[in-house]
């Protein structure tokens, strides 16, 4: 099974909650909320409505898996998913933390209580994705029965046990600034069946900034084989788009702002910086004057 699902909600929660059955509690990893507040988001969930939950910050950043530090912090984090009824835990550690650390981690994982709690482990870092890193990451993982999380774009878990669990951030130059397209949502696709096994789930989450519709559209393929067109299609709706941001703006800026979205035009999929790359360089005061650099 193929699960999907963004992390944490970019919409509100009743609408989020009529289009997907999974979400990844984000909120945990900034503020411990109430547990009167957990509860009352599992009591008004779908009763087939999944949480899981990232662990805070003072696990994997302020005290990167030094055991005897976190424990006080895990335990809390287990008793919030306990009341979420959410099976999985995960632990996303910093750039920072690098291979050399990664006896601190097999010691936390060694020496965490789980009960019945399945941990999961992202690691970030271009030297976790090193040929010798990995193998020595799934030797300890494999014993630890810990699965591996990443980005399938950039790598394939090295573990995954019962459950793969995927996080998708983005192909651009700057992290979550991305929208999928039907070409790499299919790569995607391929990439969730190829861990999929009759034992193991495999958990699709995505944290872009185009996240709800990314999710929508990857989940209706799922389901259908057919990818939803682009909720931006046709020069109306880069009218529409235009006619939203505050002006004056600089080209440069305009192109942080929405380069990265998609748009279909002509039945074909394109960055919106393809049309912005060849406008001047300068400060625009209107939408129109931007319309009229494109139609030239």
């Amino acid at each position: 099974m193929i699960k999907i699902g963004c992390c944490g909600y970019p919409v509100g929660r009743k609408r989020y909650q009529e289009v997907f059955s999974l979400v990844e509690i984000n909120r945990t990893f900034y503020e411990i909320p109430k547990i009167s507040t957990i509860a009352r988001w599992r009591k008004e969930a779908p009763e087939n409505f999944e949480f899981t939950v990232k662990a805070h910050q003072s696990i994997s950043h302020e005290h990167k898996l030094r055991l005897a530090e976190t424990m006080k912090a895990f335990e809390t984090m287990k008793e919030i998913c306990r009341e979420l009824e959410a099976k999985i835990l995960l632990i996303q550690t910093p750039a920072s933390f690098k291979p050399e650390s990664l006896k601190i981690a097999e010691e936390f994982f060694r020496g965490i209580e789980r009960n019945d709690l399945i941990i999961v482990w992202e690691t970030r870092g271009q030297l976790w994705e090193k040929e010798e890193t990995r193998e020595e990451l799934r030797m300890i993982l494999e014993s630890l029965d810990v699965p591996h999380v990443t980005d399938p774009f950039r790598t394939l878990p090295v573990y995954s046990g019962k459950v793969a669990y995927l996080r998708l951030h983005g192909l651009g130059s700057r992290m979550y600034y991305y929208q999928y397209s039907d070409e790499e949502l299919l790569r995607l696709r391929d990439a969730a069946r190829s861990l999929e096994t009759k034992e193991r789930e495999v958990y699709v989450l995505f944290n872009n900034l185009s996240m709800f519709e990314d999710a929508y559209r990857f989940q209706s393929f799922i389901k259908t084989g057919k990818f939803p067109p682009l909720s931006l299609r046709g020069s109306e709706s880069i009218r529409n788009l235009l006619g939203r941001i505050r002006y004056p703006v600089k080209k440069n800026d305009l192109m942080r702002r929405i380069g990265w979205r998609l748009m279909e035009i002509g039945g074909k999929q394109i960055r919106i910086e393809e049309l912005l790359r060849d406008i001047p360089s300068k400060t625009y005061k209107n939408a129109e004057e931007i319309l009229k650099e494109i139609e030239t």
